[in-house]
């Protein structure tokens, strides 16, 4: 259509001609970043969530103005929502609930919740392949010293969760 406004969603993933959209690179370079960092360090930098609070903002406001702009601040809050409950319960790190709300920002409201159920399943996935690893491990005669299983860096999680909101579906 000519002269219709670009919306987020389509701008998400492939563009015209096979391009990569800027939402897709920004998902990539964020994600590529944090679980880089949480596989090496068990953190995640306060400079990468607000990277991707900062380029989300921006591209959704230029994708689709103050509507665009609009969804995805309620992303950045619905992200940090959707895991505060967990690092309040001890269960995550800080920065991976601030992690999600860049996610958010990036994503935009529309697809937070797919992403936060994609990242539910990646980290379930993530769990049982350490706990079957720790089993191995205590079949072959080598339990851990401490006899517990370390936290488990979940920004790998998040960002593939967040990769797989943005592939085509159908």
């Amino acid at each position: 259509m000519a002269g219709a406004a670009r919306t987020p969603r389509q701008g998400a993933g492939r563009g015209a001609g096979g391009a990569v959209s800027a939402q897709l690179w920004i998902a990539l370079i964020v994600g590529a970043a944090a679980a880089a960092e949480d596989l090496a360090r068990r953190r995640v930098s306060n400079w990468i969530p607000l990277a991707a609070i900062a380029a989300g903002l921006a591209w959704h406001a230029w994708a689709g103005g103050w509507r665009g702009a609009g969804s995805s601040a309620a992303g950045v809050g619905a992200g940090f929502a959707v895991f505060l409950i967990f690092y309040l319960l001890g269960g995550m790190g800080g920065g991976d609930v601030k992690l999600m709300a860049g996610f958010g920002a990036v994503l935009g409201l529309e697809r937070l919740l797919e992403a936060a159920l994609w990242t539910a399943g990646v980290g379930g996935l993530f769990a049982l392949g350490v706990l079957g690893f720790e089993w191995l491990r205590g079949r072959m005669g080598r339990p851990r010293a401490s006899g517990r299983v370390e936290a488990i860096p979940y920004a790998p999680a998040i960002a593939l969760g967040a990769w797989l909101s943005l592939a085509p579906k159908g």
